[in-house]
């Protein structure tokens, strides 16, 4: 259960993110409330995640699937580019997430 919820943690900051860029510096209402909705959303499950997982796997997961989530949504909403250095640094950046986790130590 705390992965299922880590990763609603993941689609709620990645939404919040999105809505971020499309607040226009928090000048436009709509997006605005879904970013404060959504890193609360995140916040609260990561809370509850971290009640039985230990945060550095937790924090290493949400952060590199929060990025990557991210990168993708803005190429797909936002039209930005994808250029062949990014692609490379969000496989470098789910490499050490793996490497993280193969550390072993994810739950107490």
């Amino acid at each position: 259960m705390p992965y299922v919820l880590l990763g609603l943690a993941i689609v709620a900051e990645v939404t919040a993110t999105l809505a971020l860029r499309a607040s226009s510096g928090f000048s436009r209402l709509g997006p605005s409330v879904i970013v404060v909705v959504g890193y609360l959303i995140s916040f609260a499950l990561m809370a509850k995640v971290l009640t039985s997982l230990n945060v550095g796997p937790v924090y290493a997961i949400w952060s590199a699937l929060g990025t990557v989530g991210a990168f993708a949504g803005g190429v797909l909403l936002f039209g930005e580019q994808v250029r062949p250095i990014t692609i490379i640094g969000a496989a470098i950046v789910v490499a050490g997430v793996v490497v993280m986790n193969l550390g072993g130590g994810v739950s107490h």
